[in-house]
C-alpha cells in the first residue's frame, strides 16, 4: 500500500532483570568461567516482556495515539520504532525519514550551538544543507530562541532544549514523526503550539505517532489510538473510544487520597481524617471524568485532645449532633490557590439534621462534574457551633480527564475552557429582511 507509513507485526521486546548480563567479549566470558567455581550460589535472573504481540499500521496523514498506564510499554515501543532498541521478535516497517522526539534534546551535541545542532539533526535525517537553510528561520522563530541560537546548547534551560528539539523534529519534514510525553515539560501555551504543529504535519501528508497522558490531546488530535496494558494491546480503534475505555478501566490502586496536613489551622473538636473520590458503588476512582457523577467522601473524627461535649461526656460516646457540626465546605482550587468552586453545606442547612456518629464520612455528590482536564486541589473547612474547628488548605488533589459532558459522543476540546456548563442552542428568530 503506497500510503502506508508504519507497519508493526507481532512485535515483542524481552528484558532480563537480576543476575549478570551476558558476556560481551571473550575476556569477559573467560573471567566469568574462572569465577564460577567460587560463587556461593548461582545468580538468578528474571525475564519479562515489555511488549508482546503488538501489531498495528499507520498511514500517511494519520495521527495514531498510544496511551496506557506507566510501565505499559509505550516508551519501549517508541524506542524500537526509532531504532534505538532492537526488538526481540516481530517486524517493523518504516517507510520514510523518521523524526523522533523521545527525550529533551535527543540527538543534540551539548558542545555545539543551537544553530549547529539544527544542521546536525537535519543531516541525520538525510537532508541537504540548502534544504535545512530554507527552513532555519522558521525553526528558530517557532522555538523563540533568536537571541540564543548561537549559544552552546549545554547552557540551555530545559524549556529551551524542548522548544528547539520539537521545532527541529517538526519542521525538517520527516515523513514519520514520533513524539513521546516530553510535551508535558512545556507550559500550556507551548503545548498548544506543539499540538497545532503536529496537526499541521499530519495534514501535510505525514504520519504522526503520539504517546501522551493528555487525554484531551489524544482524543482531539488522533484519528486512531492504541491502549497498552502490561505490554499488550487491549484496544485499538477510534481515539475517543480508546480514551473512554482507558479512563473507565484505570487502576484503582492510585486513589488513596491521604491528607496533606502541612497547612492546617483550627483546634476544634472535629478534625478531618481522609479525602477520597468514589463512584456510585463507593469504589475509589483513579480520576474524575467531566460530565460523570462524582462523589467526594471526607473522613472526620472527634479529637479527644481538644474537646468534650457540652455535657462533659467524651466525644467518642456521643453523636456530633450534640455539638452542632454547623458547616462543612470543600473548596476546589487551581494549583496557584485560585478558588474555582465552593461546595458548602451553608446552602443546605438541613444536611446534618440527624444524629451523626463521632467519627465517619461525609459525602458530597456532584451529578455532572463540570471541570475539564487537569489537576485540582482541595481545601477542607468545618465549623462547630459556628466556630472554626478544622481548616486544611491544599489537603488533597485529584485529576480530571475530559469526558462526554454534553452526551454527543464527543469529548470536549482544549478551547472549551476550564469549566463546562449545560446549555442548548436554537434559532430564536429570523433576521428581518
Amino acid at each position: 500500500m503506497s500510503d502506508l507509513a508504519i507497519r508493526v507485526q507481532e512485535l515483542g521486546k524481552q528484558y532480563r532483570s537480576g543476575g549478570r548480563a551476558p558476556a560481551a567479549t571473550l575476556r569477559e566470558a573467560l573471567y566469568d568461567a574462572l569465577r564460577a567455581p567460587w560463587r556461593r550460589q548461582p545468580e538468578r535472573h528474571r525475564d519479562f516482556w515489555a511488549l508482546q504481540d503488538v501489531s498495528f499500521e499507520v498511514r500517511r496523514s494519520e495521527v495514531l495515539g498510544v496511551i496506557g498506564p506507566n510501565g505499559a510499554g509505550k516508551s519501549t515501543l517508541l524506542r524500537i520504532l526509532s531504532r534505538i532498541t532492537e526488538p526481540t521478535r516481530g517486524r517493523v516497517e518504516m517507510r520514510g525519514r523518521v523524526g523522533s522526539l523521545l527525550e529533551v534534546g535527543t540527538g543534540f551535541h551539548p558542545e555545539l550551538s543551537g544553530r549547529e545542532n539544527v544542521y546536525l539533526n537535519g543531516a541525520i535525517l538525510g537532508m541537504r544543507r540548502r534544504e535545512i537553510a530554507a527552513r532555519f528561520d522558521e525553526i528558530v522563530a517557532f522555538a523563540e530562541l533568536e537571541q540564543f541560537i548561537d549559544m552552546p546548547v549545554k547552557r540551555y534551560s530545559t524549556g529551551m532544549y524542548l522548544r528547539l528539539a520539537f521545532a527541529v523534529a517538526a519542521h525538517l519534514e520527516p515523513e514519520i514523526l514520533l513524539v513521546d510525553e516530553v510535551l508535558a515539560v512545556g507550559d500550556a501555551r507551548f503545548q498548544r503550539r506543539c499540538l497545532g504543529k503536529m496537526d499541521e504535519v499530519a495534514r501535510a501528508g505525514r504520519a504522526v505517532l503520539l504517546v501522551s497522558h493528555n487525554m484531551a490531546a489524544i482524543a482531539n488530535l488522533c484519528h486512531q489510538a492504541l491502549v497498552l496494558e502490561q505490554g499488550r494491546v487491549v484496544y485499538q480503534g477510534d481515539a475517543q473510544t480508546a480514551v473512554l475505555r482507558y479512563l473507565q478501566t484505570g487502576s484503582q490502586d492510585e486513589n488513596a487520597h491521604a491528607l496533606n496536613l502541612r497547612h492546617r489551622t483550627g483546634n476544634g473538636p472535629v478534625r478531618f481524617t481522609s479525602f477520597t473520590c468514589v463512584d456510585d458503588a463507593g469504589n475509589p476512582l483513579p480520576c474524575l471524568i467531566s460530565g460523570q457523577t462524582c462523589r467526594f467522601r471526607i473522613g472526620y473524627a472527634a479529637d479527644h485532645a481538644f474537646a468534650q461535649s457540652p455535657t462533659g461526656i467524651p466525644l467518642s460516646e456521643v453523636s456530633l449532633s450534640e455539638i452542632s457540626l454547623s458547616e462543612v465546605s470543600l473548596v476546589i482550587t487551581l494549583p496557584d490557590g485560585t478558588n474555582l468552586v465552593n461546595l458548602s453545606t451553608h446552602f443546605f442547612p438541613d444536611a446534618f439534621a440527624g444524629a451523626l456518629p463521632a467519627q465517619g464520612q461525609l459525602e458530597c455528590c456532584v451529578p455532572r462534574f463540570p471541570l475539564r482536564f487537569g489537576r485540582y486541589f482541595v481545601d477542607l473547612y468545618c465549623a462547630v457551633n459556628q466556630e472554626l474547628s478544622d481548616y486544611v488548605r491544599a489537603a488533597a488533589s485529584f485529576e480530571v480527564h475530559d469526558g462526554d459532558f454534553y452526551g454527543t459522543g464527543r469529548l470536549t476540546r482544549a478551547e472549551s475552557g476550564a469549566v463546562l456548563l449545560p446549555h442548548t442552542w436554537r434559532v430564536a428568530s429570523a433576521m428581518p429582511e
